[in-house]
């Protein structure tokens, strides 16, 4: 049964650059654990103690698998995999406004 699994920029070092790897497996940690015996290094990248890291999104064909059952969710010939990194950052706070021509309290315009 093969498997697309589209691979983030941040994990290609461990496929050798490819965007897209295949893959095999009846669940999504099936799949991590053949994934795993050809690109070495990249399950530890997804999984944490049998459970998806927390800032790794997996998707089966466009539904994240954390809403149908997780690592758990079955696969069918022919599924397209996802891999994408959660994306966090900023304090949260408004932008400090900048009048006119003038510099706020960093001095930066």
């Amino acid at each position: 049964m093969a498997i697309e699994v589209r691979i983030p920029t941040i994990l290609r070092t461990y496929t050798d650059g490819q965007k897209a790897v295949e893959g095999t497996g009846a669940t999504v940690g099936e799949l991590f654990t053949d994934l795993e015996s050809r690109h070495s290094g990249i399950q530890d990248r997804l999984v944490d103690g049998g459970e998806l890291r927390r800032f790794v999104n997996v998707y089966l064909n466009d539904e994240d698998v954390r809403f149908l059952d997780g690592i758990s969710t079955k696969l069918s010939d022919g599924d397209s995999v996802t891999i994408l990194p959660a994306v966090a950052g900023g304090s949260g706070a408004a932008p400090e406004a900048v009048p006119s021509g003038g510099r706020n309290r960093t001095g930066m315009r």
